[in-house]
């Protein structure tokens, strides 16, 4: 594996606020909805966008003086469309339940924003092969959190001179999910192509402009309640300190973990759906077989089967799994509420598989079926069933030795679209699925229909996984 030796310069630290007027002096507060408080004291969500440039726009003069100035102005103008962004969230002693709070007057508010240069090796930082986890943590900044608030965007730009720039994100789960967060930076990248192209008072494009309006979130079943009890309970050590901010210790695995992405190419995809439909009548003779499988049900069976028999093959006391996915919620809530809501709208579901299928020799099958019979029946019912059994399910699982595989990201988000006026991104990652066992998903670069798989594993389970991926694709 290469060396990739990094000395991280920081160049300026500073708070971003958006450009208020005179008139703008009162305080915004937005609740925090039930579907919100859960990712409370969860770890935020990393993302790391890498983009090429000329050489001449690499230099450190060049870029510190005429690119960074425009990437400042536009994320400021940018955030006085996404006013919470630069606010806090708070819990003061007179609310039964945290919110969001921007005082313009505040000079603790607005976007932690670092600048920074490395000298470490570009090019090996956005090759798919495997590379030490710890590399890319270094492009991402410290989302602050303590007792008493916590911050909700941090963002930092590391330059590396000759090559091209990177942006690192962190967000708070308890604010934004995937497709809000993925808002935002399509929202700051055109506005700041707009200004790259000389134009001088950009708008956002409507699909751009985020509804804030929580209201459209009606709690269900005293779900709002219940949650705030759950996470009374999942501490049981900060008895007396219930309303710390504080976001948890997820430590990120780096000792002895590699970080790799993987693509599933159309052709791949089609391949994998015939296989598994070819199956589908001789294990089911009571169902008809499906017209089409959708790719994020082929992508996650055949990448969820590869890591389970990878994990299993090195350690062989581990021959339990589970898989939890993410639903997007906004268009099946009744009533539906709008696509540009900004927030969390998405809740997690446990597909219903036997503990084994995953390691069995026709576990891509078995797997895609049961996802695929998970989606139609979220599809065909109400969306948020079951939700208040959904933690105990997990925690229960994991207590009886399953290994529950998560996933992150979506083939949906067109992170490879976002383009700040100097070309679009040569490489994306979700950073935080080093945190725990998690599959990370983006469309592929190419944009051809692929989509691209991100890992975190050991070093030793990533070999295998790495042999089982390309030779099951082989054989299909």
């Amino acid at each position: 594996m290469a060396s990739n030796n990094n000395h991280l310069k920081i160049h300026e630290h500073l708070k971003v606020v958006p450009p208020l007027s005179s008139t703008q002096t009162t305080t915004t507060t937005i609740p925090l909805t039930f579907l919100d408080l859960l990712w409370l004291r969860f770890h935020p969500v990393e993302r790391l966008f890498f983009y090429t440039l000329p050489i001449s726009q690499s230099h450190p003069s060049f870029f510190f003086q005429k690119l960074v100035p425009i990437l400042k102005s536009s994320l400021s103008l940018t955030l006085q469309h996404f006013l919470p962004l630069a606010g806090k969230i708070i819990w003061p002693l007179d609310s039964s339940k945290p919110f969001i709070q921007f005082n313009p007057n505040d000079d603790n508010n607005g976007v932690s924003l670092l600048i920074a240069e490395s000298d470490s090796d570009f090019n090996h930082l956005i090759q798919n092969s495997p590379k030490e986890t710890s590399l890319s943590r270094s492009f991402i900044p410290v989302l602050e959190s303590t007792d008493v608030f916590s911050s909700i965007v941090s963002i930092q730009i590391t330059l590396f001179p000759k090559n091209g720039f990177s942006i690192g994100i962190s967000t708070h789960h308890a604010v934004l999910d995937g497709k809000s967060s993925t808002m935002f930076i399509k929202a700051w990248a055109y506005l700041c192509k707009k200004i790259t192209e000389n134009e001088k008072s950009p708008t956002l494009l409507p699909e751009l402009e985020p509804l804030l309006d929580r209201e459209s979130i009606k709690d269900r079943d005293g779900l709002s309640d219940i949650f705030a009890n759950i996470l009374t309970k999942m501490f049981p050590n900060e008895k007396g300190n219930e309303r710390s901010l504080k976001i948890l210790p997820f430590e990120p695995k780096l000792e002895d973990y590699v970080r790799a992405t993987f693509e599933l190419k159309r052709e791949d995809l089609n391949k994998i759906k015939e296989s598994a439909l070819s199956k589908w009548e001789i294990f089911d003779t009571n169902e008809s077989k499906p017209k089409s499988i959708s790719s994020f049900v082929l992508t996650c069976a055949y990448s969820l089967v590869c890591v389970a028999k990878a994990i299993h093959q090195i350690q062989n006391e581990k021959e339990k799994f589970g898989f939890s996915f993410i639903v997007d919620c906004r268009a099946r809530l009744e009533p539906p509420i709008a696509s540009n809501y900004f927030g969390n709208c998405v809740w997690a579901h446990l597909v219903d598989t036997q503990p084994l299928d995953f390691i069995d020799e026709d576990g891509v099958f078995l797997v895609a079926k049961c996802i695929h019979e998970k989606i139609k029946m979220i599809n065909e019912n109400d969306v948020l069933e079951g939700a208040k059994d959904m933690i105990g399910k997990i925690t229960s699982l994991m207590k009886e030795g399953y290994e529950i595989i998560g996933m992150a990201g979506s083939n949906r988000f067109e992170v490879y679209e976002n383009d700040f006026g100097w070309g679009r991104p040569e490489k994306v990652e979700i950073v935080s699925i080093d945190r725990n066992l998690t599959i990370g998903l983006a469309e592929s670069k190419d944009g051809r229909g692929g989509i691209e798989i991100g890992l975190v594993l050991n070093k030793h389970v990533m070999e295998v996984f790495s042999t089982l991926f390309f030779e099951g694709l082989s054989l299909c």
